[in-house]
């Protein structure tokens, strides 16, 4: 017996390979599905089964493409109404694979149709449980995502998921392995390790949510308390596992066009698409196209595409490193942004030969804006940190207006005055500026470096730290 876990860590997802003689079977595939159908065939394998968690909000998954090109059944708990041919299992049902199975637990609470699936060994052992977002290693599903679907309450969904975890999950062996959907970073909790596996008996001593002597109102109470809005593509994006979706192959090559800079220029007057430039923040900075948005490729990039871009059926045209299209049409596809357009073919580098305008963002470091603030000068710092990273610690002078927030937020900045923008490390205030310029604001400098930076210099004045353990948002 295999069980590999496939883990993308800019989803802070996980899914799950397991086989058993010649046959295997995947766990909550990512939209890409072509590494799991070459994974079996080098195994010797054919795929038997996939089996779904729920239905997944925060990226559309692989099964509907995976089912039609290996002939694989889709599985999914009770409670699920998928619009395309599938398993609807029962709770309890078994399912073999080679010499062990699965079994269905229903675990409702996260959604309603939320089903963990325990691993049995050949000799009937439980062995390993893939918990969805059941369970997750040091919190459990938040309990909010499924409310207008369920038409319950998110008190009433955190106690049936209460009901889940104490009857169908802690009764299991202690030395039964928990493998979850999601690790840190995920939106989909919000107190989750940086581990992506542990022992049951290890989550029932360190799980705040499985303490022992917790009662159901103590658990409805700490699952709901500090919940943050869910990104805006959540509920699209279990529109689209409901119900289908266009093939990845064909929302690959319908990004991956690539488009000289007069071609992109026209496409991008024509059609009203978001530029969309995904390279280094810094290397943004020096020249970009004007009112193109950078979210940079090597961060939280879909996350922050979803949460940015509202419209999933936006048309996007992109401005890449070279060899990387492909790549970022297939993170936006991964979050159900199946609109790109093309690539600007050659680059910024394409698009400068070609005597096109190019907009800039000036950037200072930490030690530059210190003796600007020494010498005297006027200077208005901007946060773009969330609340919790503020409230933990901060310049005293700088302002938060987190880039969660931005489209209710900008009406408190002032297109007159002149900004000094951070995050933490320069990622996420490039995101911001870039976005803030493509609205009319002129005078934005982007701190380099970030927070982290300014507290190296030692020459800022820094609020006194409290843990962001016990800071509510």
């Amino acid at each position: 017996m295999t069980i590999e876990q496939i883990y993308t860590g800019c989803l802070a997802q996980g899914a799950y390979y397991i086989q058993s003689g010649n046959e295997a079977a995947i766990i909550d595939p990512l939209r890409e599905v072509g590494p799991y159908i070459e994974k079996a065939k080098a195994n010797g394998a054919t795929i038997k089964y996939i089996f779904e968690t729920h239905f997944h909000a925060d990226f559309v998954s692989g099964h509907v493409d995976l089912s039609k090109q290996t002939g694989a059944k889709i599985i999914y708990g009770p409670q699920a109404n998928p619009s395309f041919d599938a398993h609807i299992a029962t709770d309890g049902e078994i399912f073999k694979l080679g010499d062990i199975s699965f079994k269905v637990l229903h675990t409702p609470g996260h959604t309603m149709e939320s089903s963990c699936y325990l691993l049995l060994d050949k000799d009937g052992k439980e062995t390993a449980l893939f918990s969805g977002d059941t369970l997750f290693i040091g919190d459990v599903g938040r309990p909010d995502l499924a409310q207008k679907a369920a038409h319950m309450t998110q008190e009433e969904l955190a106690a049936t998921l209460f009901s889940s975890l104490r009857n169908k999950v802690m009764t299991l062996p202690d030395d039964v392995i928990v493998y979850p959907a999601h690790g840190a970073g995920s939106a989909c909790g919000k107190n989750m390790s940086k581990e992506t596996t542990d022992t049951l008996g290890n989550q029932k001593k360190y799980n705040y949510a499985l303490r022992a002597n917790m009662t159901e109102e103590e658990f409805v109470k700490e699952v709901t308390d500090g919940l943050t809005p869910p990104p805006a593509y959540f509920p699209e994006n279990v529109k689209m596992n409901k119900e289908g979706y266009e093939s990845f192959e064909k929302v690959l090559e319908k990004g991956t066009q690539a488009l000289s800079p007069d071609a992109f220029e026209a496409a991008a007057n024509e059609t009203g698409a978001v530029l969309l430039d995904t390279r280094d923040a810094q290397t943004f900075a020096a020249g970009f196209i004007p009112n193109a948005i950078n979210i940079g490729i090597d961060g939280n990039f879909a996350p922050w595409v979803g949460s940015l871009i509202p419209d999933i059926k936006q048309e996007i045209l992109l401005i890449t490193d070279e060899g990387r299209e492909e790549e970022v049409v297939t993170r936006l596809a991964r979050v159900g942004y199946d609109a790109a357009i093309g690539y600007l073919a050659g680059g910024m580098k394409a698009w400068e030969a070609a005597g096109k305008e190019v907009d800039k963002i000036a950037s200072v470091s930490a030690e530059e804006l210190a003796q600007k603030m020494a010498s005297g000068e006027t200077v208005n710092m901007v946060d773009v940190r969330k609340d919790t990273e503020y409230f933990a610690e901060h310049v005293l002078e700088a302002e938060n207006v987190a880039l969660d927030y931005i489209n209710n937020q900008m009406s408190t900045l002032d297109k007159n005055k002149t900004y000094y923008v951070h995050c933490a490390g320069g990622y996420r205030s490039m995101i911001f500026n870039s976005i803030l310029r493509a609205r009319g604001f002129e005078n934005l400098i982007d701190v380099k470096g970030g927070f982290k930076a300014i507290k190296e210099t030692e020459k800022f004045n820094i609020s006194a730290y409290v843990c962001p353990s016990t800071i509510k948002s």
